[in-house]
């Protein structure tokens, strides 16, 4: 007489173990803000700079040329024209008083940034140390300026996003569901992103700061997941700080951090709906948890988009990717809500992406 056993307890847990692996990597790629894997801003170039020159002393064989000053002892005549140094004296200052003219043009040029600042302690010329300052803020294009210091922006009323998320990694199609909880009472706001994954449970990211008449001035911003990471905003010291040890950056006007920055583009748009005019670009200093750098957003045009909450008319705006594996980055924003982020996709340089569409939305309270 033969036993029969449980018939699908084999490929029930191998499906259990697909299912677990694949939200798991739901978790690692489906984030609203992008994931700090762009390889941070190396600041050695400047230690290069410095170590050429000591070639300098190398050229001290010159002073070999020393021996000739026992020609000059020849012409004694020259004491006879004593008389006429009198007038050489009076010019003699003048170069004295040039270098001391150019010396503030070193003091300020620092304040850009680190690698301003570090250029100039080469010795390039005033010439040199007058376009510094301008290169953070045409980088990494000298037609768009960072514009976050000169842009009025208006913040949108407190809400709740809901959104559906879908996407590819590792070759592995996945669904999610993510909510965006935007803050603000006027003078602080609170953003928090939360992604959810069947069995795994959730991945967070919060950014918090002040609301000025530019817009959101972060001063921290967070990623937790299996751990924290985390950048600080330190506006007394001018300075962005990383708690993996990274270096620290210069912070600059209008800088936002990888979740902030999409409820600052609405703002800036609800200030001047013609902003959103095809074409038209501007740049933010945009932080992750590893570095600082400038983005340029360019805006792409109208689009109609069937979102799992209705059809809506919507601004698209894009980052397009600047280093190999940067990331790729596209947003949609509508009018009719507020100037909220209504679809955001993010392309990873192996072909990833996750693409997040609003379900709903509901009002929300004030910051805690």
């Amino acid at each position: 007489m033969t036993t029969v056993g449980p018939p699908g307890l084999r490929p029930l847990a191998g499906l259990t173990a697909a299912v677990v692996v694949a939200h798991l990597l739901v978790l690692q790629q489906a984030s609203m803000s992008l994931s700090p894997g762009d390889a941070p801003a190396l600041h050695t170039p400047p230690l290069n700079t410095r170590m050429v020159t000591p070639p300098a002393p190398v050229a001290e064989p010159a002073p070999a040329p020393k021996p000739s000053p026992p020609p000059p002892r020849k012409p004694p005549a020259a004491p006879k024209a004593r008389p006429a140094p009198p007038p050489e004296s009076g010019p003699a200052p003048s170069p004295v008083l040039g270098q001391n003219l150019a010396e503030p043009i070193v003091e300020l040029s620092p304040t850009a940034t680190d690698s301003v600042a570090n250029s100039t302690a080469t010795g390039t010329g005033t010439t040199a140390l007058a376009e510094a300052p301008a290169q953070p803020a045409s980088a990494p294009s000298g037609s768009a300026p960072v514009d976050g210091a000169t842009l009025n922006a208006a913040v949108p009323s407190s809400v709740r996003l809901l959104y559906n998320l879908e996407g590819q990694a590792r070759n592995l199609q996945y669904t999610a569901r993510g909510e965006v909880l935007w803050r603000q009472d006027g003078q602080r706001y609170n953003l928090l992103l939360t992604v959810s994954a069947f069995l795994i449970g959730s991945r967070s990211q919060t950014s918090e700061g002040d609301l000025t008449p530019q817009g959101l001035a972060p001063r921290r911003y967070a990623d937790k997941w299996k751990g924290e990471q985390a950048a600080h905003f330190n506006r007394d010291t001018g300075r962005i700080i990383f708690s993996v040890n990274t270096p620290e950056a210069a912070l600059l006007p209008g800088a936002q951090d990888r979740l902030s920055l999409f409820i600052q583009i609405g703002a800036l748009m609800a200030a001047d709906p013609k902003r959103m005019a095809a074409g038209n670009s501007f740049t933010l200093q945009t932080v992750s948890t590893r570095e600082a750098e400038p983005w340029i957003i360019t805006a792409d045009g109208e689009e109609s988009l069937k979102l799992p909450g209705g059809e809506v008319i919507a601004y698209k705006f894009s980052r397009a990717p600047r280093r190999p594996f940067d990331t790729r980055l596209e947003l949609w924003i509508a009018p009719s809500m507020n100037y909220l982020p209504v679809r955001i996709r993010v392309t990873q340089s192996n072909g990833d992406f996750v693409d997040q569409k609003l379900r709903a939305s509901e009002p929300a309270g004030k910051p805690d």
